[in-house]
């Protein structure tokens, strides 16, 4: 399994079921995808502000519903084996991405994963345990939150070490060799909680033995 990252922008997400696991979903394609969810009941869950359809399809009716919301991806989260079978089939046929909740580590061909992410603009990170060990997903998504706090500005502050090191000329990689520099250097992650002005004055330290040194 080769990890990708995907653009729902502008995109529909079809969630079948209300559950927890439906809920679940829904909240995470919410934060960039419209988010349709399809289910007999919600009960007291959080959906992040997805369009919920109170609707009981069947294996039939599913292929109506795919081809009403036009979906890029149909999550499948029911607790009926054959409903989430007939919601992955009309999905494939309709061309679009299947996520099946109940594949508990036995993934289907093609079927998307959904990790567990940390985000931090423009730095996403991710892991998954090809669903055997969803305990362990999540403890290595709080580590990452805690041991990499600070990368969006980290990756914004070399971005612009970068760019300034190209304007003056420095060779592709002597700019390679610095970033990478600044990149290893705790100090500067300790200073970008004092703002990026100070990181940037700690990474041209750092730099500072290059040729082409920004300060």
């Amino acid at each position: 399994m080769i990890p990708l990252l995907h653009d729902f922008e502008g995109e529909t997400v079809l969630v079948v079921g209300g559950g927890p696991v439906g809920a679940r979903k829904a909240r995470r394609f919410a934060e960039e995808a419209s988010v349709v969810v399809v289910s007999p009941e919600f009960g007291d869950r959080e959906f992040g502000g997805a369009e919920l359809i109170r609707a009981a399809p069947d294996t039939d009716e599913i292929r109506r519903w795919i081809a009403r919301t036009d979906p890029a991806l149909v999550v499948a989260a029911t607790d009926d084996a054959d409903l989430n079978a007939a919601a992955e089939s009309a999905a494939r046929d309709h061309g679009a991405l299947v996520n099946r909740a109940d594949d508990h580590g036995d993934q289907s061909v093609g079927n998307v994963v959904v990790p567990a992410t940390v985000r931090d603009d423009p730095v996403t990170m991710a892991v998954a345990t090809g669903g055997r060990a969803p305990a362990l997903s999540k403890h290595l998504r709080e580590r990452f939150e805690s041991e990499f706090a600070g990368a969006g500005e980290m990756a914004e502050l070399t971005g612009e070490l970068r760019e300034t090191l190209k304007s003056e000329g420095v060779p592709p990689a002597e700019r390679r060799d610095a970033v990478r520099a600044v990149v290893r250097e705790r100090e500067v992650w300790k200073a970008l909680d004092s703002g990026r002005t100070k990181a940037r004055q700690v990474a041209q330290d750092v730099i500072g033995d290059f040729p082409g040194e920004t300060t």
